[in-house]
């Protein structure tokens, strides 16, 4: 029983083709490609933090807003020459 796997032969995986409910007739070939390639990053939030950030502005403003303190806390630990 070791040896046996839960996949199907591949000849019979072959055979059977693509299920009629995928149906890709509307698709349009490549149609992200060039936002991918210039670089999308996907972060998923909590869905509690979901309902504070409800568009992508105060997502993206807490971040800026977070940087910008910590730049002025660093400049402040900086010696003064």
């Amino acid at each position: 029983m070791r040896d046996s796997t839960m996949k199907k032969p591949l000849a019979e995986r072959r055979i059977r083709g693509m299920r009629a409910e995928y149906d890709f007739s509307g698709g349009v070939r490549g149609k992200y490609a060039d936002s991918y390639r210039r670089g999308a990053n996907v972060v998923l939030l909590d869905p509690k933090l979901a309902e504070a950030f409800p568009d992508s502005k105060p997502v993206n403003d807490a971040p800026r807003a977070l940087v910008g303190i910590a730049a002025r806390a660093e400049a402040r630990k900086r010696p003064r020459a």
